[in-house]
């Protein structure tokens, strides 16, 4: 999961830029970037780091521009050096520059391609990269001195044609426009709005509709999938459906932890769908053990929290706020390498003792993946006084890799994978462990206005809406993309990175 934003305006759009990038930080946390355009040229920054540390005021004062698009990211593969920040850019033709949330399934075939076919050269692990060639070379082969919306849309089908996998770009096409396009599948969200200013309306594409919220847009909708969206530096604006054969199938974990709880996705309230999800587990509980004897409902912040109160409101058991959360620290989900997730826990959570002291404890998270930091926080709840300790989570158990660009990349991490729910409870020290049925989670999300075929579920239940997944790929990527491996390439480009500076 990143964050990817757009902008066209009517003045230099860098502050706005940036505000929209600290909106989306929670997206990603490992690298940010900004590119802007002014008089057909390119200002860049972009580094390793949050929001706030890699854009100093030497560095805004120098992206100007009425246009531009950013980028914050967490790696799902590669390695966390800089090189891989975004947006990229391709100087043909017209230079191009693109920022992307997703993950391509077939990406070494899209390599062999660009060098053998297209004749082109990548110069990262990144298959945002790939996919920044694959649409340039589209977008050459028209042929034009200067493009037309056609020719951009064109590109995008060309696009989709060639690419799988789960995608949301932005691309900046220097001196022209900004385009934004989503997979057929429309696995990873995009929204475009608008704002009317003194100067003229603005247009703004970003991952998720709070970003426009903040910044004074109003929502025009969700791409649909397989759709583009592209806005000509003068601000017209064209829309698209670039695909053969487009198919609602969102990826049902965004509403579940990767998304704000104040946006919307695909006509869905993510607050309210969290709401729901939190009935559905009362629900499961009264139907599994009517005579509980649970004392407290208490959240792991801060994902989990409406779930939770919603739960407690429905069982009428205590909500109690338990942990005071540092934040000053990152995600621990989206932290690159398993030590680092085992040391952010403890620094990032802290138990208030008089809410567990001699109390039926339940803990409430938004799923359980790895199982770092629930066994962890279960262990500091006992520590804390618990008597019992009971764990809800809101998710299914996550027992299968997610391929289209959240980090759940190898099976063996990921702690339900092959055990039953008593040996999960067993493994995290719960004394009780209730996971969300996948129909409950299902109708707790698909309450919105936009009529969705189906989910992405596959870490739920295996099943990968593209259709091009089997084991041998599953293996591929458990090879290229476990922590071991993500360590020992960050170990590297760090050297690198040393040497260079």
């Amino acid at each position: 999961m990143c964050g990817i934003v757009g902008i066209v305006g009517k003045s230099n759009v860098n502050q706005a830029l940036y505000d929209a990038l600290t909106v989306l930080q929670h997206r990603g946390q490992d690298a940010a970037g900004i590119v802007t355009c002014h008089e057909g040229r390119l200002f860049l920054r972009k580094d390793n780091g949050l929001v706030r540390d890699v854009f100093q005021q030497r560095h805004m004062q120098r992206l100007i521009g009425h246009m531009g698009i950013g980028h914050v990211r967490y790696p799902t593969a590669g390695s966390s050096s800089s090189a891989e920040a975004q947006p990229f850019y391709v100087n043909s033709p017209y230079g191009i520059t693109l920022a992307h949330n997703g993950n391509l399934t077939n990406v070494d075939q899209l390599s062999r391609e660009i060098y053998e076919s297209d004749l082109r050269h990548v110069n990262t692990s990144s298959d945002s990269e790939v996919l920044l060639n694959v649409f340039a070379h589209e977008l050459a082969v028209r042929g034009k001195l200067q493009p037309t919306e056609e020719d951009v849309f064109a590109a995008v089908s060309g696009v989709h044609r060639r690419c799988r996998g789960g995608y949301a770009v932005v691309a900046m096409i220097t001196g022209y426009g900004i385009v934004g396009f989503r997979d057929p599948n429309a696995i990873r969200p995009i929204v475009f709005g608008q704002r009317q200013t003194d100067e003229g309306v603005e247009y703004m594409i970003a991952s998720e509709s709070v970003a426009l919220d903040v910044l004074g847009f109003s929502l025009i909708r969700d791409l649909a999938p397989g759709e583009a969206v592209y806005i000509t530096e003068h601000g017209k604006l064209f829309t698209r459906q670039c695909a053969d054969s487009p198919k609602y199938s969102p990826c049902i974990f965004e509403h579940v932890y990767l998304a704000r709880s104040d946006s919307f996705m695909d006509g869905v309230s993510i607050y309210k769908a969290r709401l729901r999800m939190g009935e559905k587990l009362a629900e499961k509980i009264l139907r599994e053990r009517a005579e509980h004897d649970i004392d407290v409902i208490i959240p792991i912040p801060d994902t989990s929290r409406t779930a939770a109160l919603e739960l407690a409101n429905h069982l009428g058991v205590k909500f109690r706020e338990g942990f005071v959360k540092n934040r000053y620290i990152g995600r621990t989900f989206i932290m690159p390498g398993q030590a680092a997730r085992k040391k952010s826990v403890r620094q990032k959570l802290n138990a208030i003792d008089l809410e567990f002291r001699g109390k039926n404890v339940m803990l409430v998270d938004d799923s359980i993946v790895r199982g770092t930091t629930c066994k962890q926080i279960i262990q500091m709840a006992r520590e804390a006084g618990a008597k019992k300790v009971y764990f809800c989570s809101a998710a299914p158990a996550v027992r299968y890799p997610n391929v289209y660009g959240i980090d759940m990349p190898t099976a063996h991490e990921l702690i339900a994978h092959g055990r039953s729910t008593e040996e999960v409870a067993e493994l995290i020290g719960a004394d009780w462990l209730v996971y969300q049925e996948l129909s409950d989670l299902i109708d707790a999300v698909g309450g919105g206005k936009v009529k969705i075929d189906n989910f992405d579920c596959a870490v739920f239940d295996g099943k990968y809406v593209t259709g091009d997944i089997d084991e041998a790929y599953l293996e591929r990527i458990e090879k290229a993309r476990n922590d071991a491996s993500k360590a020992r390439s960050t170990a590297v480009s760090a050297i690198i990175d040393l040497y260079n500076n």
